[in-house]
């Protein structure tokens, strides 16, 4: 849960950079919100994945193999 939260929050500072860098004129600084939008991205999928597979382990954990 927290990758997630860790990436919208890294997505949210993205668009607030990349917004701010669109008023002043600032290309760097856009660009930099662009990367970090897409890093929040990548981060809240992997924890999305995370969490799958955490459920997936969880649900076998009970299972046996039959004969």
């Amino acid at each position: 849960m927290a990758e997630k939260a860790k990436g919208k929050a890294e997505q949210a500072k993205g668009k607030a950079k990349e917004a701010a860098g669109k008023v002043t004129g600032n290309e760097r600084l856009r660009a930099e919100g662009k990367t970090d939008e897409v890093k929040g991205k990548a981060r809240e999928v992997a924890g999305k994945a995370e969490e799958q597979a955490r459920g997936v382990k969880d649900s076998l954990r009970g299972r046996r193999e039959e004969p």
